[in-house]
């Protein structure tokens, strides 16, 4: 989380993640596990927006309080506006026509320590890579 260590911000990777959905609707046991990871700690819920790309191709953005499912989700704190219009059209281009995305900015709080003690070391996060599941499979991981 968002701290102070000895006059510097104590801060996890931040990441912003498109989570996409086959149609123009969310899929609610989809967002009750990314709230579940939110509530375990593990990761803190920067920003967020819904975005939707019609079967037109129209690409629309949305604030989490305009869906029931997400209702509240951001409310209560200040909340940093960071994924703007072109972060919107960006991911609008990862998704098919008639379906929808869960924009995120999320903190991983769990790897925090670990970024504290790398950079006290004078190291720095230079990149990380997400690896698909399907990359994985027969591999014995997980």
């Amino acid at each position: 989380m968002i701290g102070t260590g000895g006059g510097v911000v104590v801060m996890g990777p931040v990441e912003f993640i498109v989570l996409a959905f086959p149609e123009e609707q969310l899929r609610v046991p989809a967002v009750e596990a990314v709230l579940g990871l939110r509530k375990t700690g593990n990761v803190r819920l920067i920003d967020g927006l819904v975005a939707t790309k019609t079967a037109g191709g129209e690409v629309f953005a949305a604030e989490f309080d305009e869906f029931h499912e997400l209702h509240g989700l951001l409310a209560g704190r200040e909340v940093a506006r960071l994924i703007g219009p072109e972060d919107v059209q960006e991911a609008a281009d990862l998704l098919d026509r008639g379906s929808c995305a869960l924009l995120l900015v999320v903190e991983h709080v769990w790897a925090a320590d670990a970024a504290v003690a790398v950079r006290a070391a004078g190291g720095r996060i230079a990149g990380s890579v997400r690896i698909p599941a399907d990359r994985l499979a027969g591999l014995g991981v997980g």
